[in-house]
């Protein structure tokens, strides 16, 4: 099983109304310092069943890019998932554990 295999794998795991980190999903992975290649894994999914739009950077931040102007923050929007007022997710509120 490839690196991207296994993240995938864990996005997969995501729940509705939650959201992950890079980081913490690299962690889960059993490479801590693999944030930027689970960032590379997300932004070359092609598969429609793994939530990439979930998975953001350590501070609530979204990558617009990744799936153009407005669609990230409404698909989360659409789940539930909360924003602080600047535009960042709330992980506060909704990180997932991992469970």
């Amino acid at each position: 099983m490839s690196y991207y295999d296994r993240v995938y794998e864990i996005a997969r795991r995501i729940p509705r109304g939650r959201a992950a980190t890079y980081g913490q999903i690299a962690l889960m992975t059993g490479s801590p310092r693999a944030a930027r290649a689970v960032g590379y894994a997300m932004a070359a999914c092609t598969d429609p069943a793994v939530p990439c739009h979930r998975v953001m950077a350590r501070d609530g931040t979204i990558r617009e890019h990744a799936f153009g102007p407005g669609v990230q923050r409404a698909l989360l929007e659409a789940e539930g998932v909360p924003f602080t007022p600047d535009g960042r997710v709330d992980l506060s509120r909704c990180r997932w554990d991992g469970r």
